[in-house]
């Protein structure tokens, strides 16, 4: 029996037609400033795009139980809605993701101010966040994922942070359906930092009315209070005979207008929920079902905190790519480190020093369920 040779320009040849592709096309200016799209698939069909302005991921395509592909993540067709939108949609969150209290903070002595732009607080980075920002991509794809790297550089002193950070940011699409992002920063003097992202999720598909059905399990056995400008009050309570509860999951809907304080404070579910220890890549930390589509999304992450929001803030006016977005018609799961933990020595540390690099990972995963 011969043996089958195969020339080594046809195995390349072969290879590279099987190694994950990423696409790209323009996506509108900014600043003047052309914007690019990037598409990441991967072999089962999924496909992640994302901008480089503001880091944000604007579509996110994966099958249902019938191998009928929807778009789960809001987002926007073109550049301009995100320059406009202040519900930042899919965003790459920074320099401090969350809120920190009456928009300053002290480090090694010194006091430093953020722009306000919520009721007297910082809000994800102040007025121009990593939200508003150009971020420079780079292919750094490998033969069995699709990977985009984005980077920029925040320059000492702006929104007030101290510090020349160096940040970059990669995407990843792999061949379990996981979307992977990880973070890596230095910085030249001492700083706070909160990476993380602002994906709206809607298993049901982008645009669809409500996620009140949606079924929601967290890892975790507390959540941090906040006050009326819905910053953390340091108390961390137990989540136990609380509308909190979700250790044993539970449909969103069924206790989101209970008669409780925190939850009329958020005008709905808008808090931090400190995950349950050790927090490990290997266990999911938070599962979201949603029974019509049999789709299931489970985040990991090495942070020791998520917020889980339900779009209360979401009014119809933004009309997407899946057409007018509602209120509570999505959910992000934003992990982090705690809000205003510069102001809390109780919470999670944020500090960043020289010599120093921070780094991060989240996994958004997608699966099917019968």
């Amino acid at each position: 029996m011969k043996s089958l040779l195969i020339p080594a320009a046809l195995i390349t040849a072969i290879s590279l037609a099987a190694a994950p592709k990423i696409e790209q096309r323009p996506f509108g200016t900014a600043d003047g400033k052309p914007i690019t799209l990037y598409t990441l698939k991967n072999k089962a069909g999924m496909e992640v795009t994302i901008s480089t302005y503001g880091g944000a991921v604007t579509s996110i395509k994966v099958p249902d139980r019938n191998n009928a592909f929807a778009d789960v993540a809001l987002g926007f067709d073109n550049v301009a809605p995100y320059i406009s939108t202040t519900s930042y949609f899919g965003a790459l969150i920074g320099r401090y993701g969350n809120r920190i209290g009456k928009a300053k903070f002290q480090l090694d002595g010194q006091v430093y101010e953020i722009p306000a732009n919520e009721n007297g607080n910082a809000l994800h980075g102040g007025t121009i966040g990593y939200n508003k920002r150009i971020w420079n991509a780079k292919d750094a794809s490998t033969p069995k994922a699709a990977v985009l790297e984005l980077h920029y550089l925040s320059p000492d002193g702006e929104m007030g942070f101290p510090g020349n950070l160096d940040v970059t940011v990669r995407y990843t699409v792999d061949e379990k359906n996981g979307l992977q992002i990880e973070y890596n920063a230095t910085t030249d003097k001492p700083t706070v930092l909160n990476l993380t992202n602002h994906t709206y999720f809607n298993l049901a598909g982008a645009g669809s009315e409500s996620v009140l059905k949606h079924r929601i399990t967290i890892r975790a056995e507390h959540f941090t209070p906040v006050d009326g400008s819905l910053i953390p009050t340091g108390v961390v309570q137990s989540v136990e005979g609380t509308p909190f509860d979700f250790r044993r999951g539970n449909v969103i809907g069924s206790r989101i207008d209970a008669d409780n304080a925190q939850l009329k404070l958020g005008k709905g579910y808008d808090h931090n929920f400190v995950l349950d220890s050790p927090v490990s890549l290997a266990q999911w930390v938070v599962k979201v079902e949603e029974p019509n589509s049999g789709r299931v999304m489970e985040v990991y992450t090495d942070q020791p905190g998520v917020q889980f929001y339900t779009g209360n803030f979401l009014d119809g006016s933004a009309l997407g790519i899946g057409g007018a977005y509602k209120f509570r018609s999505a959910i992000c799961l934003e992990t982090q480190h705690f809000p205003d933990s510069p102001n809390h020595p109780n919470f999670p540390n944020t500090i960043l020093r020289p010599g120093e690099t921070y780094h991060s990972v989240t996994i958004y995963r997608f699966k099917t369920e019968q």
